[in-house]
């Protein structure tokens, strides 16, 4: 069964609270939060006195994305502050194994994000490392996007790259995820999906999330 975790990034902001219950009475699994830096991304979308106020509300696990140079600066911070899985870029990190290494001393989760023009390859030294890769299907900064064909040939790489290297990590997708392509996802791999405005923007958010959590493998 895919884990689903809808995008605070795409939520109304004026109604956090709001939003956040509609998640925790949903079928989702975990809670997605994008921390942009408008330096790794071009956008910048909120830190951590936000991150403290969702969690303070939150009964599911917070997935945390770091779109941010550096992310090993604020690793512990953000377990802290109520992170269950912390997810950096391979782009961003110099000493990527040391800062999972990091990671997962705090007791989080370690996930390593790749941009969509980074191959797969380059996470075979790491993979059984760790617990996450996130596989961006957009190029990473702005919500709304849409979403990169290319993804679905990714997606099975890795799962083969996965099972070579005994790594017991789980595929996640962020980034256009909705009804149409999230069968094929989950048919070439992947387990987590990540959605957004797709199930924001929805008159019934929770029904959405429903019938993503629902779907079948094509």
């Amino acid at each position: 069964m895919s884990l689903i975790a809808p995008s605070i990034l795409a939520a109304d902001f004026a109604h956090l609270e709001r939003d956040v219950k509609m998640i925790n009475a949903s079928a989702a699994d975990w809670i997605h939060l994008d921390v942009m830096d408008g330096v790794f991304v071009p956008n910048i979308s909120f830190g951590m006195p936000v991150i403290e106020a969702i969690k303070r509300h939150a009964a599911k696990p917070l997935d945390v994305h770091l779109m941010i140079v550096q992310p090993e600066r604020y690793i512990e911070t953000f377990r802290k502050i109520g992170a269950d899985v912390i997810t950096v870029h391979l782009e961003a990190s110099t000493h990527l194994h040391r800062t999972v290494q990091q990671i997962h001393a705090t007791g989080a989760q370690a996930g390593v994000a790749i941009n969509p023009h980074t191959s797969v390859d380059l996470l075979e030294d790491v993979l059984a490392q760790i617990d996450l890769v996130c596989l961006m299907s957009v190029n990473p900064g702005f919500g709304g996007q849409k979403f990169i064909e290319r993804t679905y040939e990714k997606v099975r790489r890795l799962r083969t790259l996965i099972q070579k290297t005994g790594s017991q990590a789980k595929i996640e997708i962020d980034g256009g995820v909705n009804s149409e392509n999230a069968p094929q996802l989950l048919a070439a791999g992947a387990d987590v999906l990540v959605a957004g405005n797709f199930v924001f923007a929805a008159a019934n958010p929770r029904e959405v999330i429903a019938r993503l959590k629902g779907q079948q493998v094509a």
